[in-house]
C-alpha cells in the first residue's frame, strides 16, 4: 500500500514538473495534456487519473508555485511582529518563488489578454489567497498600532509584490546593465514599503525592536 502511494505521489510530481515546463514553453493555450503526459513519461490516461482537465492541472501547478509563501504566512504566531524583519523574510521568499518560476511567470504576463476565462479565474484565486494572508498580518499590525490605520491594505500589498515582480523581470532580462545587487534592491523595496505603512519612523521602530531583543 505504501509503495502504491509512493508511486502515485511520484507520478503526480512528474506531471506537475512536466506541466510547469510545457506551460512555460508553449503557453497556456498552446499546452496540451498529450504533450504534458509525454514530457512526464506517462500516457494521457494516467494524467487524467490525477487531473480531470488542463485547467485543474494549471491550478495545481500554481498552487505548488505559491506553496512556499503560503506556508510561511500560515504560522503568523511565529512571526516577530517587527515589520522590517517579517517583511524582509517574506520578500526573500517571494523573490525566490519568482526567480524559480521566471519562465512560467513571463508566460502568464505575455498571455494576460489571451487567457481563457477559467485560467484567469485560477490565477486570480491563487493571487488573492496569497495576498489575503499578508493582508491579515498587516491588519494585525493595524490593531497593534504598528501599521497606519489609514492605509488601504489591498492596494498596498499589490504595490509591494509588484515592486518585487518588476525587479525580478528587469534583473533577469538585463542583468549586466544594473548598477546594484539583488540584495540592495530587495532591501530598498522593504525599506520603502515599511516606511510608508509604519505608524512609527523606520529607525525608531527598528531601534525599539533591537532594544527589546537585548532585554
Amino acid at each position: 500500500m505504501e509503495n502504491l502511494l509512493s508511486r502515485t505521489a511520484q507520478t503526480r510530481a512528474r506531471l506537475l514538473k512536466a506541466a510547469t515546463e510545457v506551460f512555460a514553453d508553449a503557453g497556456l493555450a498552446g499546452a496540451t495534456t498529450r504533450e504534458i503526459a509525454r514530457v512526464a513519461g506517462v500516457n494521457e490516461v494516467t494524467l487524467f487519473r490525477h487531473f480531470q482537465n488542463k485547467e485543474q492541472l494549471l491550478a495545481a501547478v500554481i498552487e505548488k508555485v505559491i506553496a512556499l509563501q503560503a506556508e510561511a504566512l500560515d504560522n503568523q504566531d511565529k512571526w516577530t511582529q517587527d515589520l522590517y524583519t517579517d517583511l524582509s523574510h517574506y520578500a526573500w521568499l517571494f523573490n525566490q518563488m519568482l526567480e524559480e518560476h521566471e519562465a512560467l511567470i513571463r508566460t502568464f504576463i505575455g498571455e494576460a489578454k489571451r487567457h481563457p476565462n477559467a485560467a484567469c479565474q485560477i490565477l486570480h484565486d491563487a493571487a488573492q489567497s496569497l495576498n489575503e494572508k499578508l493582508i491579515a498580518y498587516l491588519r494585525k499590525g493595524q490593531e497593534n498600532d504598528t501599521v497606519r490605520s489609514d492605509i488601504d491594505l489591498m492596494p498596498a500589498v499589490d504595490m509591494f509584490t509588484g515592486m518585487l515582480l518588476a525587479g525580478m523581470l528587469r534583473r533577469t532580462a538585463t542583468p549586466s546593465t544594473l548598477g546594484y545587487s539583488t540584495k540592495l534592491y530587495i532591501e530598498t523595496c522593504v525599506n520603502l514599503f515599511v516606511t510608508g505603512i509604519s505608524s512609527l519612523p523606520l529607525k525608531q521602530g527598528r531601534k525599539e525592536k533591537t532594544e527589546g531583543e537585548k532585554e
